[in-house]
């Protein structure tokens, strides 16, 4: 039974890899493409960001189709989306179809970050949901270092080596749209449509002996959430709806997107090489695996709050010390790497493992994917907004006054967590949602 979940999850999961993969290839193809088509800095600047614009609109409507189509068949269109964008980019013959075929894959990104996490949470029992949910981001990130070590990989096979960057995205999307193929549709989807016999043979195939009893207390709860409650902007939601917003506001503002896009050029603005800068964004690839699994494993135990706290002060410390660096340009040599890769440990540990399970667990089942969608175009909108300036603000302002920004908002953050964030450990999502609304 446990064998169930623990596969359909691993199987939707995939959309993370394929989300962190999409979302980091082109750290190392971006300066081939702005030769190639020769492109000014804001054409440039324009080329990276048109992703997460396609990201920003595939999750501000990606509840839509999950709601109305189911999240199983949502999640095969995403992997459609994931596949054209992966070949189209890699065969494009100019820059514009580049960029419709760089939007369409943002679409599967966001339209992912919605529908994943969702059916996840919504298939695990409460003590394994935060670990369950977590291999979504555990999956991100494996894409991510994925996607350095492809590009390291293949730097030097010839002038158009970053078409091969871009196209090898393929293999894994026809693998993720087969196996989709092999898991059901979310239980508590179907009893949104009153397809309840459906719905309990879900449940049976994850644990029999609770199986009625999550049957009834979720048409129970969706009873009393019928009617004007299922607009997300009704009173009721304020509170799920503020922490979800904050939340997802906070993981940008801690600077992850503009490491993950432009490390090799963030290391070139220490005197690195070009080919160590590579390498070096490799190992920022692999510290953010390592860290994710390792809060992944322990969200369960220790509980959400915890993580963010510790994670918190640490991203305090190391941004504050590698603004001090770029102040005064005592780098040391490999200085600033390092203080980068504790951050993304920090970052990893806490933001990364945190931020998917939590937003999918404090929505009630009405609005839940309306508060997913919310919760993911909010990340998203900021996360197009820093890739788009931050080449813009490093150079104007430098990178002193760049990280130490992005300090001061994990100050802001660790108030946030102290002030406002709940522990949604070990509660069925029923209980938890029941306890952040207001009735």
């Amino acid at each position: 039974m446990k064998n169930n979940v623990f596969f359909w999850s691993i199987v939707v999961a995939l959309g993370g890899f394929l989300f962190g993969f999409d979302t980091a290839v082109i750290s190392g193809a971006e300066k081939a493409i702005q030769q190639v088509w020769g492109l000014s800095a804001w054409e440039h600047g324009f080329t990276i960001s048109i992703a997460l614009i396609g990201t920003v609109i595939g999750a501000i409507f990606g509840g839509i189709p999950s709601d109305a189509l189911g999240r199983r068949r949502t999640l095969s269109w995403i992997a459609v989306l994931y596949l054209v964008s992966a070949v189209g980019a890699a065969l494009s013959p100019a820059w514009v179809p580049f960029m419709i075929f760089r939007f369409l894959g943002g679409l599967g990104v966001g339209a992912s970050s919605v529908t994943a996490p969702l059916y996840i949470s919504e298939v695990s029992p409460p003590e394994s949901r935060g670990r369950m949910v977590g291999m979504f981001q555990f999956n991100v990130v494996f894409g991510i270092l994925a996607a350095y070590l492809s590009n390291y990989l293949l730097k030097n096979i010839g002038p158009d080596a970053w078409r091969w960057m871009l196209g090898v995205q393929a293999v894994p999307a026809i693998a993720f749209f087969l196996l989709l193929f092999r898991i059901p549709e979310s239980p508590r989807w179907l009893l949104r449509q009153n397809r309840v016999a459906e719905a309990r043979a879900v449940f049976e195939r994850i644990d029999p002996a609770t199986a009625e009893q999550n049957v009834q207390t979720i048409l129970v709860a969706n009873a009393a959430e019928e009617g004007p409650g299922e607009s997300l902007w009704a009173p009721q939601y304020r509170r799920p709806v503020m922490l979800a917003v904050l939340f997802a506001m906070f993981n940008q503002l801690a600077g992850i997107n503009a490491i993950i896009y432009y490390a090799p050029r963030i290391f070139e603005m220490t005197g690195l090489g070009q080919d160590t800068a590579l390498l070096s964004s490799a190992g920022i690839g692999l510290v953010n695996f390592i860290f994710t699994l390792l809060g992944v494993n322990i969200i369960d135990r220790f509980g959400r709050r915890k993580l963010m706290l510790v994670g918190s002060f640490g991203l305090i410390a190391t941004l504050a010390l590698v603004a001090r660096a770029f102040y005064t340009q005592e780098f040391g040599g490999m200085l600033v790497p390092v203080l980068l890769f504790v951050y993304i440990g920090f970052f990893a540990f806490s933001q990364g493992a945190v931020i998917w399970v939590f937003i999918s667990e404090i929505f009630p089942s009405a609005v839940r994917a309306k508060g997913q969608a919310l919760g993911s175009s909010t990340h998203w909108v900021m996360a197009a907004a820093i890739a788009f300036t931050f080449p813009y603000f490093a150079e104007k302002l430098g990178g002193g006054n760049t990280f130490a920004f992005f300090a001061a908002m994990m100050v802001l953050q660790l108030l946030y967590v102290l002030k406002l964030m709940p522990e949604t450990k070990g509660t069925t999502l029923e209980a938890a949602d029941k306890a952040l609304v207001l009735h």
